[in-house]
């Protein structure tokens, strides 16, 4: 239950999948990362041209990783509906002509939407590199990314059994007590699945990690101090830009104009809506300097300590 003031909102049952499909596709940022471009549902085909339509798939550019995706409810059988369906998706996606596709789609995403356009000039991606990079994340297998409402047992036991990589986020919806036209929904707090089978090469790990890295972990190991003090430029594309300064907190929390913010993305998308971006989402890690240096670079330095770390451990 939550409460607002004297207003409950209890738990309530989706209608449908197409649902949750469409509270996923209005805040795919939240579940595939600030970094990460949705790719509109499409038709691909298995080798014997069996043709299936996932429900959309994402290329989450932070992490270098890809997604097949798929929203479901909990109730439906894992045996005669989710693994059937999903199934035949992993083996169309595997084709060289699917990963062709995608990427001529992405390409046109980028010439014709400036917030996409954005996202790899955040992460670095130069123009003449794109099709190269997509083609890197592309060339490993995609993860299976499910946001649903329950997680059976046999589905728990299922997805182990994949050799993709499978990542299960909940969904939950509430309605107002004795109004349920009014709803709202609860999805994932900082991309976080409930279920992750991510594999262990350093690749995975780094791009796992990625999400994993909050301030704090930073703090602890010396990369950044309390009250350190963080700046980021920003301004709408045409327009000038401002400087925001940022102090960071003993618990890892910014302070930007007396305003407190529990991550660098929330504390960078307020600022950014203050000069009239209409951003909903945005990669604070990318945004965010001390000293010169993003802080996604400092991030960077650490998981790489820390892989080097557990490679040297003993067994």
């Amino acid at each position: 239950m939550f409460i607002l003031k004297d207003q409950k909102f209890i738990e309530s049952k989706f209608t449908s999948e197409q649902e949750i499909e469409d509270v996923v596709v209005a805040n795919s940022e939240h579940f595939f990362g600030p970094s990460s471009v949705l790719i509109p549902k499409a038709k691909i085909s298995t080798s014997d041209g069996f043709g299936t339509i996932p429900d959309a798939f994402a290329v989450d550019l932070a992490a270098r990783v890809w997604y097949v995706v798929e929203a479901e409810l909990g109730h439906h059988s894992v045996w005669t509906h989710i693994a059937p369906q999903v199934s035949k998706q992993i083996l169309a996606v595997g084709r060289s002509e699917t990963r062709q596709l995608l990427t001529d789609i992405l390409v046109q995403m980028i010439d014709e939407d400036d917030t996409v356009s954005e996202k790899f000039a955040d992460e670095k991606i130069k123009a003449i590199d794109i099709r190269k990079v997509l083609g890197e994340i592309f060339a490993d297998k995609p993860i299976v990314g499910m946001p649903i409402d329950t997680v059976s047992n046999d589905l728990r036991d299922w997805v182990q059994t994949l050799r993709n990589d499978v990542r299960l986020w909940i969904v939950k919806k509430y309605v107002l007590f004795r109004n349920q036209e009014v709803v709202a929904y609860e999805i994932p707090e900082e991309y976080r699945p409930i279920l992750d089978t991510t594999g262990q090469t350093n690749r995975q790990k780094l791009g796992r990690g990625t999400y994993d890295v909050c301030l704090a972990d930073l703090m602890q190991e010396g990369y950044l101090e309390e009250g350190d003090h963080l700046s980021m430029s920003y301004g709408p594309r045409g327009k000038r830009k401002t400087t925001f300064r940022a102090t960071l907190g003993g618990d890892g929390s910014l302070s930007v104009g007396g305003d407190i913010y529990s991550s660098l993305s929330y504390a960078a998308l307020a600022c950014m809506q203050s000069v009239g971006s209409d951003r909903t989402t945005v990669n604070g890690w990318t945004k965010w300097r001390r000293k010169g240096r993003f802080l996604s670079d400092v991030r960077d330095a650490y998981l790489q300590t820390k892989a080097g770390e557990e490679e040297q451990a003993p067994i």
